[in-house]
């Protein structure tokens, strides 16, 4: 069985939840803390093992490109007033891994993201990271993933339990022989509604794939929004093989909504220990002010 090196990173979306911010610079750059979304995905990626990442991107997603590359201009400024940290800061960001990027072309959705990886990836297991997800750095989600796969060879979708009423905003899936987090998917859709969805547990953007899903891929037709649907390939991919859920309940964030963007850059403050202890004092101030604790 060949060991999980790759990772593909969809992150060709228009991110038009926070224009007028990204109506110049992908939303994938938007800083948190003080790195951009995309650099948690990547290194948490790293931390797992994976060495081979592939990012899917759009037009003006140059940034990108350039976050993740050499900057010689910007290194030899950085040595020539003697900061050290933040030289080697970013010569490591270069190094993380080998990183790669190809473009969607066009905005099919995420399932045709995905099947750009296709001659990338070839004939081994991959994992797919959305650019938009990113984990807390205690978080085991994408090793226990690789763990399981290294078990069992077989599929892994990360899930988790929401609120019935949110269900028709994820993919969902029904599941037994539930063993912990591991258990089998037994059906998943796509945004389904309410009143006929399988579960509350709703796909999150950890993925874990044999090569099979290209096939299946290649066969779906548009669903949900008239776009290519992950999810659909997947659906197929349970006619043919195992594909187990890992759920999970918390160190996630969807900084694709504004809300846990915000959440994800003061709880990631708060855990800093270079900025913690103030950053708590200024929040603990603002609630006196406010009168809200």
């Amino acid at each position: 069985m060949r060991r999980v090196t790759k990772a593909v990173i969809p992150a060709a979306g228009l991110g038009t939840r926070f224009l007028p911010a990204t109506k110049a610079q992908p939303k994938e750059m938007l800083p948190v803390v003080d790195k951009p979304a995309i650099q948690y995905v990547v290194e948490e990626a790293v931390a797992a093992g994976i060495d081979d990442i592939l990012i899917i991107t759009g037009r003006n997603k140059r940034t990108l490109e350039d976050h993740f590359d050499r900057n010689f201009e910007l290194e030899y400024q950085l040595a020539s007033k003697g900061k050290q940290d933040d030289l080697a800061e970013v010569v490591e960001l270069a190094e993380l891994a080998d990183i790669h990027f190809v473009r969607q072309g066009e905005p099919l959705g995420l399932g045709h993201a995905v099947s750009v990886a296709r001659k990338h990836v070839g004939d081994e297991p991959f994992v797919v990271m959305l650019g938009d997800d990113i984990m807390d750095a205690h978080s085991t989600v994408l090793s226990d993933m690789i763990k399981s796969f290294d078990e069992t060879g077989a599929s892994v979708v990360a899930l988790m339990e929401v609120e019935p009423s949110e269900i028709s905003a994820y993919g969902c899936a029904a599941v037994e022989d539930r063993d912990g987090a591991l258990c089998r998917i037994t059906e998943i859709v796509e945004k389904p509604a309410v009143e006929v969805a399988p579960s509350n547990l709703a796909v999150m953007g950890r993925y874990l794939f044999t090569p099979s899903i290209f096939d299946q891929l290649a066969d779906v037709q548009p669903g949900v929004g008239g776009e290519i649907q992950l999810t659909d390939a997947i659906a197929g991919l349970l006619s043919d093989e195992t594909v187990h859920g890992y759920v999970f309940a918390e160190g996630r964030f969807d900084i694709g909504k504004k809300i846990d963007y915000l959440r994800a850059t003061v709880e990631l403050a708060l855990r800093r220990e270079d900025l913690g202890p103030e950053f708590r004092e200024f929040l603990q101030a603002v609630c006196r002010r406010e009168q809200i604790c």
